[in-house]
């Protein structure tokens, strides 16, 4: 996931203007689906914004709320709280975001941390969090609520710049609750739960007995890696962690033999020495051209590729039959993503499989590549649909097809089965759906099971023998209100996985840590 861009920035996004690279011939277009993850069904409540300036941007008095029904807001319950806004654009543009309110009544989360405004009583709700970005920024982001109906909450929200209006819309929060019918687990048994130290947990990569844990910073505490000896998974070890001081947003990892990549927001691929597993030796960081920002990593045989949002959205495609050694083949970007990032997205995961490449370009949808020729990947097609936040997928055989499953990271973000075979016409020809106000964040294919890191709804495992229709046969609910952090972002819960073949399944949850459970 794109962890730290909150929906404030999503909702403020404006154009980046980069140079990129000339193609001999245009790509192919993507197939677009009519299906979106998010329906828009006009401003969710009836609430507005006073033209003044003799009220301060983001202030209670700020909104009027004359058409509202406020008696209904006695009746807001507590609890953790998922939101989606809608922005006021011709053409909407939408974030997501979440709060938690005590049992005493108070309002203690909001967009990471306590708010520095907050009234919740029978008349009214009202949050409001003011925050020094730079030395020459301030920004105010504040909910008021407009009325509430069952487990759901509807209001407007500002978002202030320097005192100034920046963004103003919309907002509809629905409550978390346990899926209806739904115990703590069902085909899957917990065997052994560890902390991670070090910011917020994110992936993991299991290897030489040893899960190696990434994690990106969470507020003012930085990230890293931690290693732990799961030679027993019912009583894993921590055996070292390692953080430096201005490089320590990693949010993805992968090994080939005796080398770890680990993805940095800064400094593109850090690779360390793993050939004594248990204390890693950082050896250097690739393609070493300056600060580079890598989300993801996937290794396929002897490539490497790595997935760069900036400062231009691109693949990043290296050989590494020296393992320890990467050496640069080439780059795919997709037509128009050094343009408008907002519009054409950026490449935020990837799976390679038999000389393609499917990369989840958040926006852009789904591209296929041919990366054959690693010096000239070439795009064959794609998928996309309204709302598009390509997020994770996974690919395989099945039968004479080659499906692929696809999901995004937002506001209604399920489950997509696509056929793929054909790479210049992808077709829908399945789903799966939760609820709405949870979204899926990762998955893994082995053979026919799909297994899905599904934030809030935890771990959740499909049959995907007839990919039509996925069938859940198991889960287990990492949620627990009561963890530490929960009721902070969007994103939480059940966040990474693996499964290495070793007849385990390793989740990475936002608060609990890892998690090891036996392979159903």
């Amino acid at each position: 996931m794109r962890w730290m861009r909150s929906a404030w920035a999503v909702l403020a996004a404006s154009s980046v203007v980069m140079s990129g690279c000339n193609k001999e011939e245009p790509a192919p277009p993507s197939v677009t689906d009519s299906q979106s993850d998010w329906e828009d069904i006009g401003r969710y409540a009836a609430c507005t914004t006073f033209d003044s300036t003799a009220i301060a941007c983001g202030d209670e008095s700020f909104f009027n709320l004359s058409g509202c029904d406020k008696a209904s807001l006695a009746g807001v319950s507590r609890g953790i709280y998922t939101l989606v806004y809608r922005t006021e654009h011709e053409t909407p543009f939408i974030g997501v975001g979440s709060f938690r309110t005590s049992a005493d009544g108070s309002l203690d989360s909001f967009r990471g941390g306590p708010p520095t405004e907050r009234r919740l009583a029978s008349d009214g709700f009202y949050l409001s969090s003011t925050r020094k970005t730079s030395s020459t920024v301030t920004m105010r982001y504040s909910l008021v609520g407009c009325r509430a109906e069952g487990n759901r909450l509807y209001g407007c929200y500002a978002n202030c710049r320097n005192g100034s209006l920046n963004s103003v819309g919309t907002f509809m929060a629905v409550k978390w609750e346990p899926r209806a019918g739904e115990s703590e687990a069902s085909g899957l048994r917990l065997v052994s739960e560890s902390f991670v130290e070090p910011g917020l947990p994110v992936d993991v990569y299991v290897t030489h007995g040893h899960a190696y844990v990434v994690s990106i910073r969470n507020g003012n505490e930085g990230g890293g890696l931690s290693v732990f000896d799961v030679s027993d998974p019912s009583a894993p070890v921590l055996k070292t962690t390692i953080s430096l001081p201005t490089d320590n947003y990693w949010n993805g990892v992968w090994a080939k033999g005796n080398a770890l990549y680990v993805a940095s927001q800064s400094s593109g691929v850090i690779v360390f020495d793993i050939s004594e597993p248990a204390a890693p030796k950082q050896l250097l960081s690739v393609p070493g051209m300056g600060q580079i920002d890598v989300h993801t990593v996937f290794v396929e045989g002897d490539r490497l590729y790595a997935m760069s949002p900036g400062p231009q959205p691109k693949t990043l495609i290296f050989d590494i039959q020296q393992p320890t050694a990467p050496r640069l083949l080439g780059e795919y970007m997709e037509t128009g993503a050094a343009g408008n990032t907002s519009v054409v997205g950026y490449p935020h995961d990837a799976l390679a499989f038999e000389g393609r490449l499917y990369i989840n370009h958040w926006s852009s949808g789904y591209l296929i590549v041919d990366v054959s020729d690693p010096e000239h990947p070439k795009k064959l097609g794609g998928f996309s649909y309204p709302y598009a936040t390509s997020h994770a997928n996974a690919v395989g055989k099945f039968g004479d097809r080659l499906i692929a499953f696809e999901g995004g990271e937002n506001w209604g973000a399920h489950l997509r089965v696509l056929d793929v075979t054909d790479p210049a016409s992808p077709r829908r020809v399945g789903e799966f759906k939760l609820e709405e106000n949870a979204s899926i964040h990762n998955m893994v294919l082995k053979g026919e099971r799909l297994y899905i890191a599904h934030y809030q709804h935890g771990v959740r495992v499909l049959d995907v023998s007839e990919p039509e229709n996925p069938k859940q046969v198991a889960y287990y609910n990492t949620y627990r209100e009561k963890d530490p952090g929960r009721g902070e972002s969007f994103y939480e819960g059940a966040i990474g996985m693996r499964v290495p073949g070793d007849g385990y399944v390793y989740v990475v949850d936002t608060s609990r840590g890892l998690l090891i459970f036996p392979e159903p």
